[in-house]
């Protein structure tokens, strides 16, 4: 699905990234780790084409289309969602109107007829179920007077409604108390199919506990200095990055 070669990306003429190789197949799950300031948000801002960051070198592909290539709207369209790491508001503009520009927007790129107002209504509270997403908060403002946990809930309600193939979670379980973090990781389970997947950037193990990734990357220092399996975040959260800067030292 998504293969990234020997990425280099810079903003403001300093490298941030320094030779990035991933590949993520149809269903699978990955986690990045990684300390504040390693290159996470900036991979995930790269990949959704942030216009900030400058690729230097390397390639991206998506579903063998050079994704590099495409505008920002174009990655949504061919299924790329980015949940944010702190949601925006947008006072004055309705959930409702929102997500149903976004979802006819796609669906016109993938030559599909757009969905009337009853449909997209029974579509909405079909999504909304799955997150548990309140009825009085899908009637507000994007995000306008939202919680943490809200913000956080909408993304995920957000994803639903656009069913994207590949999804970024760049820190979504930050702020998030142990009630929140349940509801979201659960919504989230229940939208994987077999050809979705995903890229989980987080702190903390227990998001990961929800999530069950096949395979885990540390990133330090602009690169993937480690990779395994669920047993590598466990070990991460146990003993930290110092113990495997260590361990890369000795």
């Amino acid at each position: 699905m998504l293969t990234i070669k020997d990425l280099h990306v810079s903003i403001g003429g300093k490298e941030i990234l320094k030779g990035i190789d991933l590949t993520i197949r149809d269903g699978e799950i990955h986690a990045l780790l990684g300390q504040n300031g390693a290159g996470k948000s900036t991979l995930s801002n790269v990949l959704v084409g942030h216009p900030a960051y400058e690729v230097t070198r390397g390639e991206v592909t998506f579903n063998g289309k050079d994704l590099l290539a495409m505008t920002p709207e174009a990655r949504a369209h061919e299924g790329i969602f980015l949940s944010f790491q702190t949601p925006v508001e947008i006072p004055g503009v309705s959930m409702v109107n929102f997500m149903r520009a976004a979802v006819n927007e796609q669906r016109k790129y993938r030559h599909l007829p757009a969905l009337s107002a009853g449909e997209f209504l029974k579509l909405m509270r079909q999504k909304r179920a799955i997150v548990e997403l309140d009825n009085k908060l899908a009637n507000r403002s994007v995000n306008e007077g939202f919680s943490g946990g809200e913000k956080k809930r909408n993304e995920i309600f957000q994803m639903a409604m656009l069913e994207p193939r590949f999804a970024i979670l760049d820190e979504t379980d930050s702020g998030l108390d142990v009630d929140a973090l349940r509801v979201v990781a659960n919504g989230f389970n229940k939208l994987r199919t077999p050809e979705t997947s995903a890229l989980v950037i987080t702190h903390y193990q227990r998001l990961l506990d929800y999530l069950k990734p096949d395979t885990v990357h540390v990133l330090l220092g602009g690169r993937i200095v480690k990779t395994g399996g669920p047993q590598l975040a466990e070990e991460i959260e146990a003993r930290g990055f110092d113990w495997l800067k260590q361990t890369m030292e000795a």
